[in-house]
């Protein structure tokens, strides 16, 4: 099972070139807006260099640990407003009517650190087969499948921060004229 493609690549250097435009994840719902296709993977980076579906070429860096959520929008400093858009991907999908079956299998995939989606009487997971393995071991049906991935975001909101490590205050959009 293959998952859609991201648009976006890692931005790699510290400094970024062509114009700055700093943003914040807004709720605009009537607003005009380009959008973005992105993966689970791409929508947890801090650093990303996008390809718009517009064809622009933007970055965007968001405080580290926050989690870009399909319908997400991030408003440009300009006014212009670019939609989060996540799109499917290979996941395990493991249910079981015994809710304590699912509990324990979603304390040992935490345990593990991986990123879980809770449903009732299911739990999703990026495809991965000794995930599998193990949770069918533990008495759950397992089924692959392809669905946008959104997982639990965390006991303490939307990003993790350890001690004093203070995360950025907004997003930032860096522009990129067009090639």
């Amino acid at each position: 099972m293959t998952s859609e493609t991201s648009t976006s690549e890692t931005v790699t250097g510290e400094t970024l070139t062509g114009d700055t435009v700093t943003g914040e994840v807004v709720s605009t719902e009537n607003a005009t807006c380009d959008t973005v296709k992105l993966n689970f993977e791409a929508r947890c980076k801090s650093r990303l260099l996008l390809r718009l579906d517009s064809g622009e070429t933007a970055a965007l860096i968001v405080e580290r640990g926050r989690l870009l959520r399909g319908g997400d929008r991030v408003r440009t400093e300009d006014g212009r407003v670019v939609e989060i858009i996540a799109v499917k991907e290979a996941l395990l999908e493991a249910g079981s009517d015994d809710p304590t079956v699912i509990a324990k299998a979603a304390y040992h995939l935490g345990n593990r650190h991986v990123a879980v989606q809770v449903m009732p009487g299911r739990l999703r997971f990026l495809d991965d087969h000794v995930l599998g393995e193990m949770v069918k071991g533990l008495g759950l049906q397992v089924t692959a499948v392809l669905a946008v991935f959104e997982p639990e975001g965390g006991a303490y909101g939307h990003h993790h921060a350890h001690g004093s490590e203070t995360p950025l205050a907004r997003p930032k959009i860096h522009e990129f004229p067009a090639a």
